[in-house]
């Protein structure tokens, strides 16, 4: 028996199927009055991922492993509580739970944003921003800036980290920004939906992409295939590209007109602060943050070779992802009544 959180999630849905398609047992965490939808063999799970009393009856003397994807990701200034209570507080629920059970093996959905990155060092007038390599031996500076995203995940890799101290068999991914099919209106597949609306401006930034179905892939070899592996965490991307490319590839892909008027760096200053009093005034969640204003200023790009070798497995390029993901839309707006 394998006990999943976040299987209703961009992440979990595909790790749910890997693990129908290899027919084994799911018991599966969710939110919600009724059970999701889904492939058969699902033992469907309703509460929350902090109650420690469910996670104890969850984790039954058959569930061999626990695979935590569920996670909130929100750059908007309103959530960071609740990204402390789901991502630290709910990750070291599900560590307790795990610690309870000898033997049970837990693979942990981290985030790129977890491994931080150095204060970006003063680059000289009209001089581009000097690029980083970053891999799983980067560390987590103190004196750099961190989102509130960030510093939940990183909070929650502590965690994990306890569980490893104490005696659990555990391993970390790190991916980037996730791409594929899902709610328009949540974390990183906003960017379909920005894609699709037309806008006409965009950020001149470059961001880390991994396709959703590599994420679920890799998590399913480290912990399922390879229990020999010791703790370890393992960054997954499929690559680094400017935003621009990214939304005129998706834009093209849907058969919509691709934003062409790209925002300055002073321009992009000054729309945060206004959304963020209008945030203030209204309630209103900010189309727009500091965090999501600044990101990809400073290339980074991601040292994927420990992941490769340890599971012989690949990435889609960026080209078969977004093909992938217009043909998987168009396919499910046909299958609408």
């Amino acid at each position: 028996m394998i006990f999943l959180t976040g299987g209703t999630g961009l992440i979990g849905s595909f790790v749910l199927r890997g693990l129908r398609a290899r027919g084994l047992a799911v018991r599966a965490l969710y939110r919600g009055p009724t059970p999701p939808a889904g492939p058969e063999g699902v033992e469907w799970l309703a509460g929350e991922l902090a109650d420690t009393s469910l996670l104890a009856a969850a984790l039954t003397p058959d569930v061999t492993h626990v695979l935590h994807c569920a996670g909130l990701v929100s750059y908007a200034p309103q959530d960071e509580d609740a990204l402390l209570h789901v991502n630290v507080e709910g990750t070291a629920a599900v560590v307790d739970a795990c610690l309870r059970c000898p033997g049970v093996r837990l693979g942990y959905v981290s985030s790129v944003a977890a491994l931080g990155q150095p204060a970006p060092t003063e680059a000289s007038a009209g001089a581009a921003p000097t690029p980083l390599l970053l891999d799983e031996a980067a560390t987590w500076d103190l004196g750099a800036r961190h989102s509130a995203y960030a510093t939940s995940k990183y909070l929650a890799e502590l965690e994990v980290w306890r569980g490893v101290a104490e005696g659990l068999s555990a391993v970390i991914v790190n991916p980037a920004i996730v791409l594929g099919p899902g709610d328009w209106d949540r974390s990183s597949t906003r960017l379909l939906r920005y894609a699709y609306d037309e806008h006409l401006f965009y950020t001149p930034g470059q961001l880390s992409f991994v396709d959703a179905r590599d994420v679920a892939a890799h998590l399913l070899r480290l912990t399922l295939d390879l229990p020999q592996l010791p703790a370890a965490r393992y960054v997954l991307s499929g690559g680094t590209y400017p935003l621009g490319e990214l939304l005129t590839k998706l834009a093209q892909a849907l058969g919509r007109r691709p934003p062409s008027v790209a925002v300055p760096t002073w321009a992009a200053e000054v729309i945060w602060r206004v959304e963020h009093t209008r945030s203030v005034l209204t309630r209103a969640r900010p189309l727009i943050t500091r965090d999501t204003a600044r990101a990809g200023r400073q290339p980074v790009f991601y040292d994927t070779r420990k992941v490769q070798l340890a599971t012989g497995l690949g990435f889609h390029s960026l080209d078969e992802t977004v093909a992938w993901l217009a043909q998987t839309l168009e396919t499910n707006r046909m299958s609408r009544p």
